[in-house]
């Protein structure tokens, strides 16, 4: 699942993307997807009917209905911030924990000892 959280310009963009969306190709389709994933955190499909085309019209109804939410600049980049150091916080949890079973090497360690041997020979 995606933000439900935007900003008045992010929505404008947004809208933007999905009308070039409804009229490009299925290759540009995902592309357009892909960015709307990547740089929005905006999914489709938290948003629409299944089977159901989803454009700018559909984003002022989901506006509109309450399921996104228009926030200020300056509170959707505190949120953004706070969402990118929860990522990265359990991302190294992750990597922790893939270290310690054993599924994953240490390589900053493996790096380290590496160094070390290299500087001692």
């Amino acid at each position: 699942m995606g933000r439900n959280k935007y900003s008045e310009k992010e929505i404008k963009e947004i809208g933007k993307l999905l009308k070039l969306k409804n009229s490009a190709n299925r290759a540009k389709q995902k592309e357009i997807r892909h960015q709307l994933r990547t740089e929005y955190e905006f999914n489709i499909s938290d948003f629409n009917e299944p089977g159901k085309a989803f454009g700018d019209i559909e984003l002022q109804d989901a506006v509109n209905r309450g399921a996104i939410k228009i926030l200020d600049d300056a509170t959707i980049e505190v949120m953004k911030e706070k969402r990118a150091r929860d990522k990265a916080r359990d991302e190294a949890e992750k990597q922790q924990q893939a270290i310690d079973s054993g599924e994953q090497t240490d390589w900053q360690q493996a790096m380290k000892e590496w160094n070390d041997w290299e500087n001692n020979k």
